[in-house]
């Protein structure tokens, strides 16, 4: 795992980085990201590594610190991390699982993020999303990969008016501009 932190490049520049954002959406710059994929039996080792709560249920968010693990399915996580962490969560996932039954890849150059604020936020994202933003439906701390529009997004609330959406670099100019669209179309 040592190439991980040798191979990371010390910044990273958004695809959004021209847009300034406003009070409702605004892009967030930098952070590390990685898919990790582990099974069951390694999950107390893995969440001891990273300090992070792995067994919480699918489709939820674990988050201490500036580290999140966001659960996509019953062997795959999101990690989103400090681009500093980098380094020091390698090694300690080597350390705790010698066995080196787990995958961890990055995927940082793959995605960005957007964060959507603002008592409209779920109204906005129900513009391109089919899904039910209740709080009863979707709570704080819930997280789904699901498609915005044409884009494949992963989604997950982190209060009750703000959300944060990773969405693949290539897609993030598509979706930034669909959900300005949608929330001038909203403000009206």
């Amino acid at each position: 795992m040592d190439n991980l932190a040798v191979k990371l490049p010390a910044s990273r520049r958004s695809p959004l980085s021209q847009h300034p954002g406003g009070p409702i959406c605004r892009p967030i710059a930098g952070g590390a990201r990685f898919s990790l994929r582990l099974p069951p039996a390694s999950l107390p080792s893995a969440a001891q590594a990273l300090g992070l709560d792995l067994a919480s249920g699918i489709n939820r968010a674990a988050v201490s610190g500036a580290r999140t693990a966001l659960r996509l399915g019953p062997d795959e996580w999101l990690l989103l991390l400090p681009e500093a962490d980098v380094p020091a969560v390698a090694e300690a996932l080597a350390a705790h699982l010698p066995s080196g039954l787990y995958a961890l890849t990055d995927i940082s150059h793959r995605q960005t993020a957007i964060a959507l604020d603002g008592a409209g936020a779920s109204d906005i994202l129900n513009g391109g999303c089919p899904l039910d933003f209740d709080l009863q439906a979707f709570p704080v701390g819930m997280v789904t990969r699901t498609l915005f529009l044409k884009a494949e997004i992963v989604l997950w609330r982190q209060s009750e008016t703000r959300f944060h959406l990773e969405v693949w670099r290539s897609f993030a100019p598509y979706v930034w501009e669909l959900l300005g669209i949608i929330g001038r179309e909203y403000a009206s």
